[in-house]
């Protein structure tokens, strides 16, 4: 069974940045594309930053040049580097596999305040 955990959110001011990071279990993580996702009030939830499992990533075009993701298979993790962060930011950000599993963490609640 999967399961996912999410951390490293927060409140931070506009231009601030955060470390989020996400452990994942009960998957082939080496061999999954993973993303980051997050879901905004009112709104869907969407990929922001996508990883293959060689290594390739993508971005959401708002975040593009801004955010960073990274994986490290030893340790089953996937971190999201957020930088220059706007309040357009602010949501509860998700990791989970691409396509996702049905199983979704906690996620991890990012506000940015102007």
């Amino acid at each position: 069974q999967v399961q996912l955990v999410e951390s490293g959110g927060g409140l931070v001011q506009a231009g601030g940045s955060l470390r989020l990071s996400c452990t994942a279990s009960g998957t082939s993580f080496s061999a999954t594309a993973m993303a980051w996702y997050r879901r905004a009030s009112g709104n869907q939830r969407e990929p922001v930053a996508v990883i293959g499992s060689g290594g390739i990533t993508h971005y959401e075009d708002s975040v593009k040049g801004r955010f960073a993701i990274y994986r490290d298979n030893a340790k089953n993790m996937v971190t999201l580097q957020m930088n220059s962060l706007t309040p357009e930011d602010t949501a509860v950000y998700y990791c989970n596999s691409v396509p996702p599993s049905s199983t979704w963490g906690q996620g991890t609640q990012v506000t940015v305040s102007s």
